[in-house]
């Protein structure tokens, strides 16, 4: 027997409820006839929200009980939401995972062995290229979170808006095949730092922060995987100073 759903959104030319596009999409996936009823206007909007005495659209309606908006249709069919609250360290995993595959996109294409350190070292300079990208696309936000926990940026603030440049530099140094002395010191200062920094923050002053690793918005956490990046740096510093000491 064919299940029956009833879905009012916003639909006008200034705006189309991206909500209401989810919930007409998980019903049809959940084998549900749907009569959508689009909301063409402000108005017809606000009489329809007066109406069923509800603050937001998209509504739906199944066999007659009013079940709500997405999130509200997402727990009536016994799934979690959305958008898991808390911390997660998925947007740095998914930053190296890419930062990796680009990696061996850009080798393979070059002809070059992945069994070599050219592999390693060009993992290293796409992660801090990419986390560098991830920094600059708010710097600002950035800087707000960094400055709260880096030891040289609460002294220098100008440093924390200069840290994203210097990260980028000595990835896409190494990505060039830079001399050695012009990008390892680089590399070396600023994984230093942060490491001394996140480590004192996290597991001296047992402070529960946010890692600005991947922008000011990020819910990763400070900790373990921020403490690793800079180790990183640190360890690709000393790297590329070893093939000309």
């Amino acid at each position: 027997m064919k299940k029956n759903a009833i879905l009012f959104r916003m639909v006008n030319e200034k705006h189309i409820c991206p909500f209401g596009i989810r919930s007409l999409d998980l019903l049809k996936r959940e084998g549900f006839q749907v009569e959508d009823n689009h909301l063409k206007s402000r108005e017809e909007t606000d009489a329809f929200k007066s109406m069923h005495d509800v603050k937001t659209t998209p509504q739906v309606f199944i066999d007659d009980q009013r079940i709500g908006g997405y999130d509200d249709l997402r727990t009536f069919l016994g799934m979690g939401p959305a958008v898991k609250p808390g911390l997660s360290y998925r947007p740095v995993i998914m930053i190296f995972v890419m930062a990796l595959l680009t990696t061996i996109a850009a080798l393979t294409a070059m002809g070059h062995s992945l069994l070599s350190m050219k592999t390693a070292e060009w993992f290293v300079a796409m992660s801090m290229v990419f986390l560098a990208l991830q920094k600059l696309k708010d710097l600002y936000s950035f800087t707000n979170s960094f400055i709260t926990y880096d030891l040289l940026a609460m002294k220098f603030v100008r440093y924390g808006a200069l840290y994203p440049f210097l990260e980028a530099y000595a990835g896409l140094g190494m990505l060039a095949g830079f001399p050695p002395l012009v990008v390892a010191p680089v590399s070396l200062f600023i994984g230093t730092i942060g490491g001394i920094s996140v480590y004192k923050a996290v597991y001296i002053d047992k402070r529960e922060l946010k890692c600005a690793c991947v922008g000011g918005d990020s819910k990763v956490p400070l900790g373990f995987v921020s403490l690793t990046e800079n180790i990183i740096m640190v360890v690709a510093g000393l790297w590329m100073l070893s093939k000309v000491l």
